[in-house]
């Protein structure tokens, strides 16, 4: 599996923001997203070491954290991941979410298995350049410890957030979180389009490792 980042911080966004996490980080991605920033992660000639799922799951338990953040680029995309989910769930005590971009069916991963992680799943928005690469499939497969991550960066892209939302009925099925694009649009704006919308059951975050570190800082 090819791995460019494995490190411990602080979860800076999903249910467990603020909390210490173990991430690895995988190599390439099938999106582009306009605002992405782990752009670097995603090219063909990024350094990677190969690793196996043994061998990150012993790294895993080697720094003592439970909660462990699968993420990339896309994770979805490495062909050995379900033998990673199953060999980090032979450890009860490890929390596993996976960081998605919305545009891989989850369906092979684990939906109806024991060892089925949490999924923090995103749904690209206009402003983005992928909405139309969304598996909208997706949200059928989702359950109550699963997230939808809106990242916004315009009222339009919130506009768009809000029909899906209601279309999928998401606030029933998941976790719902809106995210702004950092310096794109004030977290201001996003707080008065929930309360003139009354976004019931829609969490406004903050990305917190970009208020504590430099935002284009890896590795935190």
């Amino acid at each position: 599996m090819k791995v460019v980042e494995l490190f411990t911080s602080i979860n800076g966004e999903g249910t467990r923001a603020g909390e210490l996490a173990v991430f690895v980080r995988f190599q390439g991605c099938n999106l582009r997203c306009s605002y992405c920033d782990t752009m670097w992660a995603n090219e063909r000639d990024c350094a990677y070491t190969e690793l196996t799922p043994a061998e990150i799951t012993d790294r895993i338990l080697a720094t003592g954290i439970r909660n462990v953040t699968l993420t990339g680029g896309e994770p979805l995309l490495q062909p050995k991941l379900t033998k990673l989910l199953q060999a980090l769930a032979a450890h009860p005590q490890l929390r596993v979410e996976i960081e998605t971009n919305g545009a891989v069916s989850l369906a092979p991963f684990g939906i109806e298995a024991p060892w089925r992680p949490v999924f923090t799943m995103d749904y690209k928005l206009p402003s983005s350049g992928w909405e139309q690469a969304m598996v909208t499939e997706n949200f059928s497969l989702l359950e109550a410890a699963d997230t939808v991550k809106f990242v916004s960066g315009s009222l339009a892209d919130l506009e768009r957030a809000r029909d899906i939302i209601e279309q999928y009925d998401l606030t029933h099925r998941c976790h719902v979180y809106l995210s702004p694009i950092f310096g794109a649009i004030e977290p201001v704006a996003m707080v008065e389009f929930m309360k003139q919308h009354r976004l019931n059951d829609v969490r406004l975050q903050i990305q917190i490792h970009k208020v504590i570190w430099d935002p284009q800082k890896r590795g935190v």
